[in-house]
Order: structure tokens, then sequence, then C-alpha cells
């Protein structure tokens, strides 16, 4: 099956591995031609709270997911290294629980790939907050590849 459409999931924390997911995207996409698809998903408040720190006076319902998605520095770095790498891209943006939204997000733009970080957790701390790449990996409509980042 040929990968056509990459998605790349952009979280608030991939700051320290924001270059080892833009490469691993441009590793697949650069030879088969992929779209990657730069997903960043907020949950209501932190989409509310991105709204109110916005330059000027807009209100939730008057902005997209997707242009606020494009404000994001990690989202932003991303799409100037795709870009200078001639990978074709585009910004989305999601509203809901992150792993859930990633996966509904590659449905929607029929993913044949999810590019998602991870760190290394205790047992414990997955289990108080959850894993946002675990719901990913068990619950993704295509395959997954999860780029790991060295910090905890």
């Amino acid at each position: 099956m040929a990968i056509e459409t990459i998605l790349l999931a952009v979280g608030p924390d991939e700051r320290e591995r924001i270059d080892r997911l833009v490469e691993a995207a441009i590793d697949v996409a650069g030879p088969t031609g992929a779209r990657v698809i730069l997903g960043h998903v907020f949950t209501d408040e932190e989409f509310e709270r991105a709204v109110g720190n916005l330059d000027r006076d807009v209100e939730v319902g008057e902005i997209s997911a997707d242009d606020v998605a494009g404000r994001f520095v990690n989202v932003r770095d991303a799409a100037d290294q795709l870009e200078a790498a001639g990978v074709d891209y585009e910004i989305r943006g999601a509203i809901g629980e992150h792993g859930r939204a990633i996966v509904e997000l590659a449905d929607d733009v029929a993913a044949d790939r999810i590019l998602v970080g991870g760190r290394q957790r205790s047992p414990a701390g997955k289990a108080v907050f959850g894993s946002t790449a675990q719901e990913v990996l068990l619950n993704a409509p295509c395959p997954v590849t999860l780029v790991r980042s060295d910090t905890r």
C-alpha cells in the first residue's frame, strides 16, 4: 500500500523532539511524495486559553482550530522544516481529548501513517496521567510510528 498521507501529531511538549519527528516524516514523505498533515490537538480549556492569548480581539467561535494550531511555535517549526525539504504539508487543529482526537483526525484525513512522539514513563506515571501515544497506538486506523525521546 502506498503512503499518501502522514499525520504528524505535534503536541505542546514536543519542543525537545520536534526535529526528530519532522526528520521521521521527511524520511517517509520525501521518497513517497506523501503529504504531511501537521496535527495539533487542544482540549477545550487549551483552545480557549490560546484564543485568549491572540494579539487581536477574537472570540472562541470566530477562529478555527486550524488557524490557532498554525500559531504554535512547534507547528511553525515543523512547517518550516517540511517546506525547506520540499514536502507538501497542511496544518490541522482539533479540539478534544488528545489521544482520541488524534485518532479521529487520522480518520478525517485518511492517514496512511501516524507519527507520534513519546517519552518513557514509569508505570505509575502512565496510570495517573495516561498516555496520548498509548491511546493512539491502541486505536489508530493505520500504522503508527512512535518517535521516542530520550528525555523523561
